[in-house]
């Protein structure tokens, strides 16, 4: 199994190179591992006390982003390397000022995985939710260097608990210790032997909860809301905007602010030709006062600001819902807003939970989101699931202490 995982890494990696010069995405995962050895060996200086943190992309820098932070004020002596596997990460926060150095994760093989633990021989290691690289994990096992995953989160179908998943199950068995973000993981790990894993929670909580205190004023933004009532859509995706057109026809007192997952040209136009009027924020210095009150639908075609623009909403609509799943629910529940989604959502136990709690809603149409916005028309039952939207937020945070209290008894 381990010699079909190799070549199923290397035919990744050709099939990336081929698609590069017709594929942004794919061009950026090439071209930033390009020469990786010869420029983390140039930045990087081995004698240093390094710790690395992993992130697969954007959403999981986010969702560690508190550890990594905390484990950053209390580790002065160390130099703090960062890697994303993708350019959804590294892009935008390669300049963070959390880490020393940011990189792109090389290739999972054993050379590079060799190479790379050579080069920064870190204390220990923080990867966050998701990615389980072989040649990684084995490195750092086999070099004796901790290795924990935090705000992991297990279901029986995946690959690690299937009759044919034996070679997957083995590289948890690398992990010196899971923080786990519900009981039923504990279990499931458990069950399969592995009982280095605690419940600490999800550490996003710890992210979000403040982010009403300090959430980006934008003056243009306020022209444009004014007095009416205001629906913000985060991460949406062309189904989710489909049934965002129905929804403002019939409610037509509604602004709305729709910030869509990917900004390319391409969708921003398919979203224009849904809504010809609409306005661009790349633009908004150019438009004025009565354009800005006068305009319906605001495009948010650039990254960053979503989180506060949940603040100038009454409804948050998170997309994702009908593809591979829903997008962050808890940027827009941590502002006290009752938060609507699609039907794939049974992936994530936030939204779970936020349904149960009378916080989240979801929907597996047009009708019903019409429906359930008609509902939460009626002002006591929207004030009544913001709040416990925003008491959920409030009674998950803390997992962040929880970690660092074990690192400090470690003696790491």
């Amino acid at each position: 199994m381990r010699l079909l995982y190799s070549i199923g890494i290397f035919l990744y990696g050709l099939l990336l190179r081929i698609l590069a010069p017709f594929h942004a995405k794919a061009r950026l995962m090439v071209t930033g591992r390009k020469d990786w050895y010869l420029r983390m060996k140039q930045s990087v200086d081995s004698s240093q006390k390094h710790i690395w943190f992993h992130f697969a992309s954007l959403g999981e820098f986010e969702q560690g982003r508190p550890v990594l932070e905390a484990v950053k004020n209390n580790y002065l002596d160390h130099k703090i390397i960062v890697t994303f596997y993708s350019p959804s990460g590294y892009e935008i926060r390669k300049n963070t000022n959390l880490a020393d150095h940011v990189f792109y994760l090389p290739y999972d093989t054993a050379q590079n995985a060799r190479l790379f633990l050579d080069l920064i021989n870190p204390s220990f290691t923080v990867f966050t939710k998701y990615e389980y690289w072989y040649y990684y994990f084995e490195g750092l096992h086999s070099r004796s260097i901790p290795l924990f995953l935090v705000s992991a989160i297990f279901r029986p179908e995946q690959i690690f608990f299937q009759a044919y998943g034996t070679f997957f199950l083995k590289i948890l068995g690398f992990v010196t210790y899971f923080f786990v973000q519900n009981e039923e993981s504990v279990r499931l790990l458990k069950e399969y032997g592995i009982r280095n894993a605690g419940l600490a929670g999800d550490t996003r909580f710890d992210r979000v909860i403040d982010l009403p205190k300090v959430r980006k004023e934008i003056p243009l933004i306020a022209a444009f809301v004014e007095t009416a009532p205001v629906l913000v859509a985060g991460s949406t995706w062309p189904e989710d905007e489909k049934l965002l057109k129905d929804l403002l026809q019939r409610f037509q007192e509604y602004k709305l602010i729709l910030a869509p997952h990917e900004i390319n040209e391409g969708h921003i136009v398919s979203i224009l030709n849904l809504w010809p009027a609409a306005l661009r924020f790349s633009k908004m210095s150019e438009y004025d006062r009565a354009t800005l009150t006068e305009a319906k639908v605001l495009i948010i075609d650039n990254i960053g600001l979503l989180s506060s623009l949940y603040g100038y909403g009454q409804l948050a609509y998170i997309g994702g819902g009908f593809g591979v799943g829903i997008h962050n629910t808890l940027e827009a529940a941590t502002y006290g807003m009752p938060v609507l989604f699609g039907p794939n959502f049974k992936k994530f136990q936030e939204a779970k939970d936020l349904i149960e709690q009378g916080g989240g809603f979801s929907f597996a149409d047009s009708k019903g989101l019409m429906d359930v916005f008609e509902r939460l028309q009626d002002q006591s039952k929207r004030i009544e699931a913001a709040k416990s939207a925003r008491q959920y937020v409030q009674q998950k945070a803390g997992a962040t202490p929880i970690i660092m209290k074990y690192l400090k008894n470690a003696n790491l």
